[in-house]
C-alpha cells in the first residue's frame, strides 16, 4: 500500500525534473565580444529550420527580447548574424514498481513477492535549440549556445517554454572573461 501511495510522488518528481532546460555554450576565446553591438537574423539559415512558422516567430521574438536586454540593437548592417537550429527526439521511458513486500533472494528477482508489479510507460519529446552567433564581417561562428529540455504541445505553455529556452541559453552570452 505504501508503494501505491509513493507512485504519485515519484511521478511528480519525474515530471518536475523534466521541466528544466540544460544549457551549454562554446565560443572562440580569441574574440573580443565587447565589439558586438548590433545583430540581424540570418534569413537563409532560419528559413531552413524545419519547425512551424509560429514557433520560429516565437523563438526570434525571444532572442530579440534577450539581446535588447543586453544592450544590443537590430541593424541592417550588423556586427553579428543570428542563426538557429532545432532538433527533437521522442523519448520512451518504461518503469516498473514493486507494489508489495515479500521474501526471497534479496535484491532483484523475487518469486515470493506479495502484491505485484506496476509498469508505467511514458513518452516525451526532448528538444534542442541551438543559437549561433556569426561574425558578420568574417562570416565565422564566434559563439554557440545550446538548450536541451522537454517540449510541450500545450499552446498556453509553448511560448513560456520557448522563452525559458532562449533566456537560459543567452544567459551565457557574452562569455565571462577568464
Amino acid at each position: 500500500m505504501k508503494a501505491i501511495k509513493l507512485l504519485p510522488v515519484l511521478l511528480l518528481f519525474v515530471v518536475a525534473s523534466c521541466s528544466s532546460v540544460r544549457v551549454y555554450s562554446d565560443y572562440d576565446n580569441k574574440v573580443d565580444f565587447s565589439q558586438y553591438k548590433t545583430y540581424a537574423f540570418h534569413k537563409k539559415g532560419i528559413d531552413k529550420v524545419e519547425i512551424s512558422e509560429l514557433d520560429k516567430k516565437r523563438i526570434l521574438n525571444a532572442i530579440d527580447r534577450e539581446l535588447s536586454l543586453k544592450g544590443m540593437t537590430k541593424s541592417e548592417n550588423p556586427d553579428l548574424l543570428i542563426n538557429i537550429l532545432t532538433k527533437e527526439r521522442e523519448r520512451i521511458d518504461v518503469n516498473q514498481y514493486n507494489a508489495g513486500w515479500g521474501y526471497g533472494w534479496g535484491w532483484g528477482w523475487n518469486p515470493y513477492l506479495w502484491g505485484g508489479r506496476s509498469t508505467y510507460v511514458s513518452s516525451s519529446t526532448e528538444g534542442r535549440l541551438y543559437i549561433d552567433l556569426i561574425d558578420a564581417k568574417k562570416k565565422e561562428l564566434v559563439w554557440q549556445g545550446e538548450g536541451v529540455g522537454y517540449l510541450t504541445e500545450n499552446r498556453s505553455e509553448k511560448e513560456k517554454r520557448i522563452n525559458e529556452f532562449v533566456a537560459k541559453i543567452l544567459e551565457q552570452f557574452p562569455p565571462k572573461a577568464k
